[in-house]
């Protein structure tokens, strides 16, 4: 695997608090309108620019993408972002209550990406892609990274622990209460950098955890400038496996399908133990209570169908409530677990949906189990908490 050390683009420390926003695709508009108010350093003015122009515009228009380079120029030209003076590496450390993750902030290279050295585990959609390759070819740059993820090494760990050890550059504690402490690792010019490189270099895999369309974005921009000079490099943080944390994705069906309560339940009851805990299980939300359901797993499960969501959706979605495809079913919807079980139930006692099921996480084993074996997960298989601010790194390409 190649990494390599970049020239980022980065918060004055007096404004970082400011700039740092919650990625693009975690908000929606009227969301990021309401996290950027009264705040011009705010990053959701480059990566959610709609929140700038008038109200209807759409996101994927080219007076959205073309705002987005005015707030990053106007960001740079003010002094809230900075530019480097040489290629470095960072470690990136969040914590978010008694957990902790610390990466690895690095350029990769795309050429591992297009040859399955970096591993997926989810399709991409061809609209999302082309949003974010837009957005790149517009800025000139990555404004996000993606979010990888590697069987841990001891000697990699050693390096970024001592780095870890020094003044950090930023340390502040977001809004939502999740701490971001940011350490320069070592300049181009410093022997650490190209024991990094060489390490990672007899990494033989790594694994995309969250930024899939990004990821594929920056391979399509790299291709299309023919993998030249920093065109064929983007930005991505990199941890170590045994450090994530993987929280449920839970769902939500709006009706039954027009089946009545009985029947539901008639038919929940012929795949699922109601009421027991069991060697694979999930909770379901109906009729005013949280229910256990449980089953084992079919003799001979592949890794995919192994998955508690694929159960989900072979035996009961699919099959009873119609859903047949979720990506694209609008009858179907999906909450991230740090939500909690208090807004699965809202959301079914408002009347907006019939029934929810809440999920048992997904291991990073599981995970990366997946995509060794060239599979793709179901989709909103996978919630990692806590995410990467934007704002804190830009890629120029």
């Amino acid at each position: 695997m190649t990494i390599r050390p970049f020239v980022a683009i980065r918060p004055d420390v007096r404004f970082v608090a400011d700039v740092a926003a919650v990625p693009y695709d975690v908000v929606d508009t009227a969301e990021a309108k309401v996290l950027a108010a009264g705040n011009p350093r705010s990053f959701l003015h480059v990566s959610r620019p709609e929140i700038d122009l008038p109200d209807g515009t759409d996101c994927a228009s080219p007076e959205a993408y073309a705002q987005a380079r005015r707030a990053l120029d106007r960001l740079v030209g003010d002094g809230t972002l900075v530019r480097d003076g040489e290629p470095k590496f960072y470690a990136y450390r969040q914590t978010m209550g008694s957990h902790s993750q610390t990466g690895i902030v690095a350029t990769f290279d795309t050429k591992d990406y297009l040859s399955g050295v970096l591993k997926q585990h989810e399709k991409t959609r061809k609209d999302k892609e082309d949003d974010r390759t837009r957005h790149i070819e517009t800025l000139s740059a990555h404004t996000g990274p993606a979010f990888l993820t590697y069987r841990d090494d001891k000697a990699i760990d050693l390096i970024v622990a001592d780095a870890c050890r020094r003044e950090p550059l930023y340390d502040f504690v977001a809004p939502d209460g999740i701490g971001h402490t940011v350490w320069e690792i070592a300049s181009s010019r410093d022997c650490a950098a190209d024991e990094l490189v060489e390490l990672f270099a007899r990494i033989p895999v790594a694994y995309i955890a969250d930024g899939h369309h990004r990821s594929a974005a920056a391979a399509r921009y790299a291709q299309a400038h023919g993998f030249e000079g920093e065109s064929r490099f983007f930005m991505a943080v990199i941890f170590p496996a045994s450090q994530l944390k993987i929280l449920a994705y839970n769902r939500l069906v709006r009706d039954l399908n027009g089946l009545s309560e009985y029947e539901f339940m008639s038919k929940v009851s012929e795949n699922f133990a109601i009421g027991k805990k069991g060697e694979r299980n999930c909770r379901m939300y109906f009729g005013g209570r949280w229910t256990d359901l449980s089953w084992s797993l079919p003799a001979g499960a592949d890794v995919v169908a192994s998955l508690d969501v694929s159960y989900l959706q072979d035996r009961l979605l699919a099959p009873v409530l119609g859903i047949g495809d979720p990506r694209t079913d609008p009858r179907i919807s999906f909450m991230g677990g740090i939500r909690g079980d208090a807004e699965l139930a809202a959301k079914v006692d408002s009347g907006e949906n019939a029934v929810a099921f809440a999920m048992e996480p997904v291991t990073v084993e599981e995970m990366m189990a997946i995509a060794d074996a060239g599979a793709i997960m179901p989709p909103k298989s996978t919630w990692f908490e806590p995410k990467l601010r934007s704002g804190l790194f830009v890629h120029a390409v």
